[in-house]
């Protein structure tokens, strides 16, 4: 078992004991994953473009979640480059030349209320994971806390949580039980030379790195969505779509029942590098 894991283990059983001296009832993994579910969606966003003569104004493109001080969004790096290659036909060509697409997030909200948009800019992007980090405007946002960077086991049930299918259900967030399957390099060569892009080129000269495989359904929308434990909200993923598929299930259009994560030891690493 990795330290962070036995540090985690302790510190839950630590807490139990304690809960029992002081006669609490014993608090379940069952239990427990309602009330870390309801810390979570307070820290995610909806992540897309926003452009005021558009309509609708806020074009979306994949789910983001909280970080660092409050203001610092995580995200995978290709839902930044999602809303700007189909705005073009959704907009007239005067109003798109005068005020182009910004970046901007909008905040869930509940059904007596207008949804708050966010202006953001990425403030640090890492295109060999397809990571992205981003500067929100306004007052700070509760924040996720990052696990270590220690592998999470095969076998390990962990929780996300985003907006899937955004752009037709809307922004309200949707939380999917998830099981490690394995922990798989995800820069696999292709068969032959015919089947290389310049984005699987740039991943093998990245070298492969380990990703979670998951055994869950995730859909589009869902990319940048938090992987987390169930008992404490620790982030220990990021889910991806897009980057992982087109290189392991190129040939598959529908989704299998498979999804990936990047770990998130890589999203701590570009996280140091924001000032």
């Amino acid at each position: 078992m990795a330290i962070d894991q036995q540090r985690r283990a302790t510190l839950e059983a630590l807490g139990a004991a304690a809960g029992l001296a002081l006669g609490w009832p014993a608090l379940t993994r069952a239990q427990s994953a309602p009330r870390t579910i309801a810390r979570v969606k307070e820290s995610l966003v909806a992540v897309g473009t926003v452009q005021r003569l558009r309509a609708p104004p806020f074009e979306f493109s994949g789910t983001g979640f909280v970080i660092g001080d409050g203001t610092l969004v995580a995200t995978n790096a290709h839902v930044l480059s999602g809303p700007a290659q189909a705005q073009a036909p959704q907009a007239p060509a005067a109003a798109a030349a005068s005020e182009p697409a910004a970046i901007a997030v909008v905040l869930p909200t509940r059904e007596s209320q207008a949804p708050q948009v966010r202006e953001a800019r990425a403030v640090a992007v890492d295109p060999a994971h397809d990571l992205a980090i981003l500067k929100i405007s306004g007052p700070p946002l509760p924040a996720l806390t990052l696990a270590g960077p220690d592998l999470v086991e095969e076998g390990e049930s962990l929780l996300f949580s985003g907006f899937p299918l955004g752009t037709v259900l809307g922004v309200f967030p949707a939380t999917h039980r998830a099981l490690v399957a394995a922990v798989t390099p995800v820069a696999i060569p292709p068969a032959n030379a015919r089947q290389l892009d310049p984005r699987t080129i740039r991943r093998l000269q990245t070298g492969p790195f380990p990703i979670y495989q998951l055994d869950a359904t995730a859909y589009p929308g869902n990319s940048g969505s938090p992987v987390f434990l169930p008992t404490t909200g620790e982030v220990v993923g990021v889910l991806n779509m897009v980057f992982v598929k087109g290189t392991k299930e190129s040939a598959l259009s529908a989704p299998s029942g498979i999804s990936y994560a990047i770990p998130v030891r890589y999203l701590r690493e570009l996280l140091a590098q924001v000032k």
